[in-house]
């Protein structure tokens, strides 16, 4: 069956790779997906799927097959803006190639995913690999901002629930077997409002944070001193609310991102927070963030999740390792991600998951971002095999 995939993939490969190139030249900052997401729901039809649906989110998700068996693969189609496209050598929606690359925004993170995704499960139902099986493709909004919620209202709205899930985030095509957890946390410290010539009538919400902000350095200080691997704290943004630009803040925010590691909860979080607080007129809470999908709808986002890790000996990892072999004829290259995925959906519902996807993770949201083209064809290559180990 390798050299029937081999095959196959070799006739579409042309076509695969253009088609690619179409998806980076549309652009879709998050929240504006409606082109793409309706662009890949006629080449799903195109292609033979059995079913495709845009949900009331904005997300696409094609199926083939119907087996008890049910593996998905998962890409957002959704990438973060530029601010600076006159600097990039490679104009960012050409699609262009060049010395093998395909350059251009998502081209990384993560539009070659997406794109070997879809005609992986297109040229497994060709090859008859679906028996048994149900395979699902989906393309999600709003990942940049809201990683997981796009999943976890395809999965409410279609009651799914996959047995196996890749989420084909960049990884250089290597399988990724976890990454680290994420909570973002808003601090605000309160005042007393009076006029700029009074200000010892008031009390300077600014000047109550400023021993918080030492607190937070301090504190990633601490834990990059830590054993293991790498935990961290940043504070991102930092506001305040005054009357006027004459008077003493009554009102100050801090946003911090924290990433963790496995085997920190949420009470760690908590005690570290409450510490960083202590003594100061001050709260923290999670920082709930408010979006609207494309569609239209309100999204409301909790951005609060625990590192993960899956076993290579688990039945998933294994199905991957040996379809690594098969597809690479090496022994598996490993990673672990810093960043966060729409994974923390399926894992927090028990749904084994892998990582894998083409592109470099380094250059996502870099400038001049680009993923070589031989690795979209051999991550295709690699999804198919994984269906036909299951």
């Amino acid at each position: 069956m390798i050299k029937q995939i081999m095959d196959a993939l070799a006739v579409s490969e042309e076509e695969l790779v253009k088609f690619t190139q179409d998806l980076v030249r549309i652009k879709s900052y998050s929240g504006h997906e409606e082109e793409i997401v309706r662009f890949i729901a006629k080449k799903m039809s195109d292609l033979g799927y059995d079913e495709v649906i845009i949900d009331a989110m904005g997300n696409v998700v094609g199926r083939i097959g119907n087996g008890k068996k049910v593996i998905m693969f998962d890409s957002h189609v959704d990438t973060v803006e530029i601010k600076d496209e006159e600097k990039w050598d490679v104009p960012p929606f050409s699609g262009e190639i060049v010395d093998g690359k395909l350059y251009g925004r998502g081209s990384v993170d993560m539009k070659s995913g997406a794109a070997a995704s879809i005609y992986a499960g297109a040229i497994a139902k060709q090859l008859g690999l679906d028996a048994g099986k149900t395979i699902y493709v989906s393309c999600t909004v709003f990942e940049e901002d809201c990683d997981g919620e796009n999943l976890k209202h395809l999965f409410k709205e279609r009651n799914i629930k996959p047995d196996y899930f890749i989420t084909c985030e960049p990884s250089d095509n290597k399988i990724v077997t976890g990454h680290k957890g994420k909570a973002q946390i808003s601090i605000k410290t309160r005042g007393i409002s009076a006029y700029g010539s009074a200000p010892e009538k008031g009390k300077n919400a600014i000047y109550e944070m400023a021993e918080i902000i030492q607190r937070v350095e301090k504190t990633n200080e601490e834990l990059m001193r830590k054993d293991g691997p790498r935990r961290t704290l940043v504070m991102s943004q930092i506001s305040s609310v005054s009357v006027s630009l004459n008077a003493v803040p009554s009102e100050c925010e801090v946003y911090l991102d924290r990433r963790m590691v496995v085997g920190e909860t949420e009470d760690t979080i908590k005690e570290e927070m409450d510490q960083i607080v202590a003594g100061k007129n001050a709260s923290w809470e999670i920082g709930t963030i408010y979006r609207k999908s494309w569609t239209g709808m309100d999204i409301k986002y909790e951005p609060f999740h625990l590192a993960w890790k899956i076993d290579l000996n688990h039945e998933f990892s294994r199905v991957c390792i040996e379809a690594y072999m098969e597809s690479f004829g090496s022994i598996p290259v490993y990673d672990y991600w810093d960043f966060s995925t729409n994974a923390v959906t399926t894992v927090s519902m028990g749904i084994p998951t892998i990582g894998f996807g083409p592109g470099a993770y380094k250059l996502a949201h870099c400038r001049n971002e680009n993923c070589e083209v031989g690795k979209i064809v051999d991550a295709c290559n690699f999804y198919m095999t994984v269906i036909h180990r299951l």
